[in-house]
């Protein structure tokens, strides 16, 4: 069996070997159908993305094989340098997919269940009732720290001013701890996207491995998937980091929040992106059955096409079509990643200059390999996630400190 041939579930593999991954085979298209989509997919991208100033890359393959591909604009404006291949750029809330498929290989392993409480990772946790599986379909009911973080002033000196700091996960969960800010609902009530939730899971993942999150995706992931240019973020990366801008191209500087991960903060490219995607054809990652439960709706709350699973959201179309996706927003990097799993389809763009254009973009391009209705869906959960709310207003990146106690900038 093809196990037998794969290390990834244990260390004592990654120190002998950590090449035993083996991707499934492209299947080759033919001359004509790759040319087919190849002029369908130019021309669209002509006029959706690359002819309005698209800073980044876009690629979409079929069966695993690369049918387009396109790396514009600049990773650096300063500098001019071109993006490439290998210019690795914050995925944002994709990173919940890589995060959310972590803790269910731990549940694999055995070292953890859906039912867990998070009481047992977090003693004292002043909020009651909520479960691993709560964390991943963000159903716990917690109040989001994007915002109570920077409400309670964290970070921020006497004058208001941001005194460089920067909190990490386990200055969320103190707090929370300190604070007890506000839950938005009781646990498993409802669907209400929450970055909270996976700040948590990673951190549930450093305490059963003993690892650092970044340490451990590293080794457990991105190794042995070969994905080169893919890393958790962290603050030795600062100086090195490809930046993000506005969309009329001023820098958008770091702040406090950037320090935190699980919900965010993985940097990575489309290649290895579309390796993350065909791993997850195999069962060498995670096994069908917990992957099934990865990608199963756990939401009806209200009708709607838009739902979520673990780690994964999802449209599940009216002609039973289904897209298994998650879209991504931080300062000004956007990102795309979209599998259609029928046609096996991978759609994936990342930006560094701000334009929701790719959102639309990914949505629209669905279109081009069956029946997905994407003229007619409206895009709610991705507008959830990019817009502020009625509480809240992104910041401003001209300013040096760019995070006051009332505002804050959005994450998907």
């Amino acid at each position: 069996m093809l196990e037998d041939h794969f290390c990834i579930y244990t260390n004592d593999c990654f120190s002998e070997d950590s090449l035993q991954y083996y991707p499934p085979t492209p299947e080759a298209l033919s001359k004509d159908e790759f040319r087919n989509y190849f002029r369908q997919l130019s021309s669209f991208f002509d006029t959706t993305l690359l002819d309005k100033g698209f800073n980044g890359g876009i690629l979409i393959a079929k069966n695993g094989s690369v049918i387009y591909e396109k790396y514009a604009g600049y990773a650096n404006l300063r500098s001019k340098d071109s993006v490439t291949a290998n210019t690795s750029m914050h995925i944002a809330s994709t990173t919940k997919t890589f995060t959310g498929i972590a803790i269910l290989r731990l549940i694999q392993e055995q070292k953890l269940s859906l039912n867990d409480s998070i009481n047992k990772f977090f003693p004292g946790f002043p909020y009651a009732g909520i479960t691993v599986k709560m964390l991943l379909n963000h159903r716990s009911g917690l109040p989001n720290y994007l915002y109570f973080m920077s409400n309670n002033k964290w970070g921020m000196d006497e004058k208001g001013k941001w005194n460089k700091q920067f909190a990490r996960n386990e200055d969320v969960v103190q707090m929370m701890m300190d604070k007890i800010p506000d839950p938005t609902g009781r646990a498993d009530g409802r669907f209400n996207y929450c970055n909270t939730n996976y700040v948590l899971l990673a951190m549930i993942v450093e305490k059963i491995t003993g690892q650092t999150f970044p340490a451990y995706m590293q080794q457990k992931f991105f190794a042995p998937l070969q994905m080169k240019n893919t890393y958790v973020f962290t603050l030795k990366d600062t100086l090195t980091a490809t930046p993000s801008y506005t969309a009329n191209g001023t820098y958008w500087d770091f702040d406090f929040l950037d320090a935190t991960y699980g919900d965010k903060n993985i940097y990575s490219t489309p290649q290895d992106l579309l390796k993350w995607d065909q791993a997850l054809y195999t069962d060498q990652v995670l096994s069908p059955a917990l992957l099934d439960s990865a990608f199963t709706s756990y939401s009806h709350e209200k009708p709607s096409i838009h739902n979520y699973g673990l780690g994964w959201r999802l449209q599940l179309l009216p002609n039973d079509k289904k897209v298994i996706y998650h879209f991504g927003k931080w300062h000004g990097f956007n990102a795309a990643f979209a599998r259609l799993t029928d046609e096996k389809a991978t759609i994936i763009i990342l930006g560094n200059k701000f334009t929701r254009s790719i959102y639309s973009a990914a949505h629209l391009c669905y279109d081009i390999f069956g029946d997905y209705q994407q003229q007619k869906v409206s895009a709610e959960d991705d507008a959830e996630n990019t817009q502020p709310s009625k509480n809240e207003a992104p910041a401003n990146p001209k300013k040096k400190n760019i995070i006051t106690p009332t505002k804050t900038k959005t994450k998907k």
